[in-house]
């Protein structure tokens, strides 16, 4: 006796709580963006008694590509079929759309193989509770007047324009927002971490560099998605952090847009690509 009907606002804090149960990092204002972003793209799933008992969200970049995040199942009603029938609901939504793209953990790679997605490259959420001796850093922080160039390139790099996501991480949290040399850092605050990211350099050092500069205004624990094995990945360990897990980019479809990975040193996040 599960409905699944569009998500609005007051269903945030039922969102919200799902977050808390699966000790997940998002809060009101990522949902907010979700909302903001694509109205009427993201669905909950609701029980006999009207409680919210699971979610799913969407957001489409261009004609470019899609994207499925915040698959969330309360904790007392999985392998119901519950998750599985979300992301069903999420393919209807983007059913016209050339390329649908995730960023899945291990365990949900084995469902989204069995709905036609395919594996695209590796990404580690990488952790920090205590950070090493930073680099003397020479980027400056990034103004208003510097978006135009910075999105310019993000849209080269990232395979599309991202133009509103960018926008609002600037406005609310501009003391992770970096430019360098070829490069540029974002950043926001989460429940249980900062989550320093999307980082974008046209070299290793370009996103030391920026990083470095977006981890000085951290406190508390940092997390960054970033390519697996990479030189990124080893100078993240040598300064203190270590992995705590591994994702898996998926796409869904022809994937004309892939971007440039290499250039994308740090993701925004899985919910967001």
């Amino acid at each position: 006796m599960i409905e699944y009907r569009e998500m609005k606002n007051e269903d945030i804090d039922a969102g919200l709580a799902l977050c808390r149960s699966a000790g997940w990092n998002q809060l009101e204002n990522d949902w907010n963006l979700f909302l903001e972003l694509n109205p009427h793209g993201s669905r909950v799933a609701v029980d006999e008694n009207g409680k919210v008992v699971g979610t799913v969200t969407t957001i489409i970049y261009e004609d470019h590509f899609s994207w499925v995040g915040m698959v969330l199942v309360d904790p007392s009603r999985k392998r119901e079929g519950i998750g599985t029938q979300l992301l069903q609901e999420a393919l209807k939504i983007l059913s016209l759309q050339k390329t649908i793209k995730l960023d899945a953990t291990p365990a949900g790679r084995e469902v989204y193989l069995k709905l036609g997605f395919m594996d695209e490259y590796t990404l580690c959420r990488m952790v920090a509770t205590h950070i090493e001796e930073l680099p003397v850093c020479y980027a400056t922080p990034a103004t208003q007047n510097d978006l135009p160039l910075i999105l310019q390139k993000d849209k080269q790099v990232f395979g599309a324009s991202r133009i509103g996501l960018l926008q609002r991480l600037h406005e609310k949290f501009p003391e992770f927002s970096f430019m360098g040399s070829g490069s540029y850092s974002f950043g926001r605050k989460g429940y249980n971490y900062t989550q320093v990211g999307p980082v974008i350099a046209d070299s290793l050092n370009d996103a030391i560099e920026v990083t470095s500069s977006a981890l000085k205004n951290t406190d508390g624990p940092v997390i960054l998605d970033v390519l697996h094995a990479s030189p990124f990945y080893d100078w993240l360990i040598s300064i203190g952090f270590t992995e705590q897990r591994k994702l898996i980019r998926m796409y869904r479809g022809i994937n004309a847009y892939p971007g440039i990975p290499e250039k994308q040193f740090a993701i925004l996040g899985p919910e967001f690509g």
